[in-house]
């Protein structure tokens, strides 16, 4: 738990989506300077049921919200693979993802990877060894404090690219403000009728923004 943020302060959590493990990472930024407050992963190997491991994205994104309250999240969007199911699985994870941060008001910025490790590193193809390097040099990160999973460095690359894009006009990438902001931009993805309501209409229709593409 952080302590009580100052009015110049502003939290920025870090996520980057995954089915088995999902990388999260918590910057704090003072003027125009980012220091790490936590990073690491949420292990979901030895869930079976795919559902719930939905679930348990949902409940350890909504956890780590409450610990840290973060004012953005910056999420890594999915990158276009041959697998078609892992791509369709990916995507789910990442809705359920949004769907937590909108549930808490947290507004959401989506970054490209290629526009993370550029960010970061200055190249597009940079790997991810590359980017923990880069970040653990920039945010003055101890040895013993580096991530055994990487999924945690590339978390805290999409909080740390999204600090570098803070101030500066708005680009392709892909920002809600609210559930509405949210529905309103993806109408044509979220199924309708479900007669549910609340956290859980959220994260049905966050699950079918990903699976009605």
């Amino acid at each position: 738990m952080i302590q009580k943020k100052s009015n110049t302060e502003k939290i920025i959590l870090g996520i980057d989506p995954g089915t088995n493990v999902m990388g999260y990472g918590v910057i704090r930024v003072i003027g125009n300077k980012a220091e790490l407050v936590v990073m690491g992963v949420i292990d979901m190997r030895k869930e079976k049921d795919p559902y719930l491991r939905l679930g348990r994205i949902f409940e350890r994104v909504t956890g780590i919200i409450d610990s840290y309250l973060p004012d953005e999240m910056a999420i890594e969007a999915p990158f276009f693979g041959k697998n078609v199911q892992s791509m369709l699985k990916l995507g789910r994870a990442q809705g359920v993802a949004i769907a937590a941060a909108i549930h808490h008001d947290v507004p959401i910025h989506e970054y490209a990877p290629l526009k993370i490790k550029m960010a970061i590193t200055g190249q597009g193809q940079a790997s991810k060894e590359q980017v923990a390097a880069m970040l653990q040099r920039m945010l003055n990160i101890r040895e013993d404090e580096m991530p055994k999973y990487m999924d945690a460095t590339d978390a805290l690359g999409a909080a740390y690219c999204h600090f570098l894009q803070m101030g500066r006009p708005e680009t392709g990438d892909k920002h809600y403000s609210s559930w509405k902001d949210f529905a309103t931009k993806n109408a044509s993805r979220i199924e309708k009728g479900t007669g549910m309501t609340g956290p859980q209409a959220k994260l049905l229709a966050a699950i079918n923004r990903t699976t009605h593409k």
